[in-house]
């Protein structure tokens, strides 16, 4: 996997049709501050969260999706530190049950060395671009993270902010398609 790349391969491609027409139906005539909520909770970016719910009611999934990618490339600097701000670092995600958790699963069976090491690198890129170190993390394991950050740790501020806008598309589409699965 890149470092820019949203996710591992094959773990989504713009060609399936994820959910069903009655979940995406149901978050489409959900009341307003129902569906805000629910966007909150898979992006915290309020810009991001707004832009989506105008655009409901959304034909099929990936009339949504590519909503969410065209929000995901308006956000600006802070509405991505916005949406940052809701992500855990990479080893501590939120408690289980949270998408984080899910998503971060990779780490759940890393070593205490594996994971002292990525704190230390957490650390060490919250320092040099004031965030969390920001990945699809879905399917990686511990090591690919691990690999990931310390390549993307010597980027160029533009060009790293770049790659967190991808890696946020990739989660967002992730958990959008969650959540009108499970709607």
């Amino acid at each position: 996997m890149s470092p820019s790349s949203p996710c591992p391969s094959g773990e989504f491609s713009g060609g399936e049709t994820p959910g069903t027409f009655a979940s995406l139906s149901r978050f489409n005539s959900s009341a307003e501050a129902d569906a805000l909520a629910a966007l909150r909770e898979v992006c915290a970016s309020s810009a991001w969260a707004g832009r989506l719910l105008a655009g409901r009611p959304y034909a099929d999934t990936p009339s949504l999706l590519a909503a969410s990618d065209t929000a995901t490339a308006e956000l600006t600097a802070d509405d991505l530190a916005e949406a940052m701000s809701a992500h855990p670092p990479i080893g501590r995600p939120a408690p289980p049950g949270a998408a984080s958790a899910r998503e971060q699963s990779g780490m759940t069976e890393a070593s205490d060395a594996l994971r002292a090491e990525m704190h230390r690198l957490n650390l060490a890129y919250q320092r040099r671009f004031g965030h969390v170190f920001l990945i699809c993390a879905t399917g990686l394991t511990g090591e690919q993270m691990r690999d990931a950050v310390r390549e993307r740790i010597g980027n160029p501020p533009a060009r790293e902010r770049e790659i967190v806008r991808t890696q946020l598309g990739g989660i967002n589409r992730i958990r959008l398609t969650r959540l009108v699965a499970d709607a």
